[in-house]
């Protein structure tokens, strides 16, 4: 039997979602999404297939946005008369199902609120994520390769695009370092609270005494470059080295010279690419991954500047940010925003949206400066 106040609760409802079109503003969005059908109707929008693809997905993602406002809405008026009708004739199961439903509202009210706090300076971008084991050897090397998984099937359950830029596998099992893009608008915004370390502990599958076993991986994520950021790299500063690509276990899966490694010979940052078909393609993307790598560092460095300007010496959270524990109990956890989940198999299969809305509310409340 419902047991809420539901004028109380549907007012609650209408009020966030006020606050939502406040910031999304959906008349804003249509003439968007009118800019955008006019470009993607153009005859020679293809000839350049890069900007196709951008002018298609930003259409989509607007689309998509809009109609999720306008749906809420639409939900919020249809309980409303499902309440105001089972009052009438004392319909207890229809009460119950208005009541089951203002609770699914409220939940994707909450993920949508989660899109208006991201007014970073490059939230909007898309982004790329690389994996890098860390200590606990062919568990870590393991471990890096479940991140990777758990990511690309998050992006999986959202119908976003992703592109592995470069994977270097382990020689046993897993991945010593992995590189990939999530091509969506936002995809930075929302997976910049996943960077840091993430530690696992389990009894080791390698271990043959079945010895408990914890292990570390590191995330990076940057935004994507665009043409338009000025990041200009002088020729003299980059030293590139070509290679084979390979795959598992050092398998050689190409016969030509065709990966590249990009270092940026004054900070000494690396790239490498080796997952394009030419030696070409994969020097384009190591540079683009490259600038976006130096964007970060530039803006890194200006914001710490200006904290030493202001006398602002906090320290940030330590390195282990989230921790999953398969032995001896099932668990993983945030350990910035507390947040947890019981069901980690659900979790390394993709269902992260819960941490990474936890991860935006506590970097917007200042968890995170």
């Amino acid at each position: 039997m419902a047991t809420i106040d539901f004028p109380a609760e549907i007012k609650a409802l209408r009020s966030t979602l006020k606050t939502i079109e406040s910031v999304s503003d959906p008349a804003e969005l249509q003439e968007r999404i009118e800019m955008l059908s006019d470009q993607a109707a153009s005859p020679d929008l293809w000839d350049d297939q890069d900007n196709a693809q951008k002018v298609t997905s930003a259409l989509s993602h607007a689309q998509s946005e809009l109609e999720r406002v306008k749906r809420l809405g639409s939900r919020i008026d249809d309980v409303e008369t499902l309440v105001e009708l089972g009052n009438e004739m004392e319909d207890a199961d229809s009460l119950d199902e208005a009541q089951a439903e203002v609770e699914a509202i409220r939940k994707d009210l909450r993920s949508l609120e989660v899109r208006t706090l991201l007014n970073g300076e490059y939230d909007a971008r898309a982004a790329v994520v690389t994996i890098r084991a860390g200590a606990g050897g062919v568990d870590a090397a393991d471990f890096a390769e479940m991140l990777m998984r758990m990511y690309l099937r998050w992006a999986e359950r959202h119908g976003y695009p992703t592109k592995v830029m470069d994977t270097s596998y382990a020689e046993e099992a897993g991945l010593k370092s992995a590189t990939f893009e999530v091509d969506t608008p936002y995809a930075f915004g929302h997976l910049s609270v996943e960077a840091g370390t993430h530690r696992l502990v389990r009894i080791s599958p390698f271990d043959n005494q079945g010895r408990r076993q914890t292990s570390f991986a590191a995330v990076e994520v940057i935004p994507l470059i665009e043409q338009t950021d000025s990041i200009e790299i002088p020729e003299n500063e980059l030293k590139i080295d070509v290679f084979r690509s390979s795959g598992p276990g050092g398998q050689s899966v190409n016969t030509t010279d065709s990966a590249v490694r990009m270092t940026h010979i004054p900070t000494g940052t690396v790239v490498s690419m080796q997952n394009e078909k030419s030696q070409i393609q994969n020097r384009a993307a190591a540079l683009r991954v490259m600038q976006s790598r130096l964007l970060l560092i530039r803006q890194a460095e200006e914001a710490a500047k200006k904290k030493e300007m202001a006398g602002d010496i906090k320290a940030s959270w330590g390195d282990q940010m989230r921790s999953y524990v398969l032995h001896p109990y099932q668990m993983v956890k945030d350990l910035r925003t507390e947040h947890e989940s019981g069901n980690t198999q659900n979790v390394f299969d993709g269902a992260i949206d819960e941490f990474i809305e936890a991860g935006i509310r506590w970097r917007r409340s200042g968890g995170e400066s």
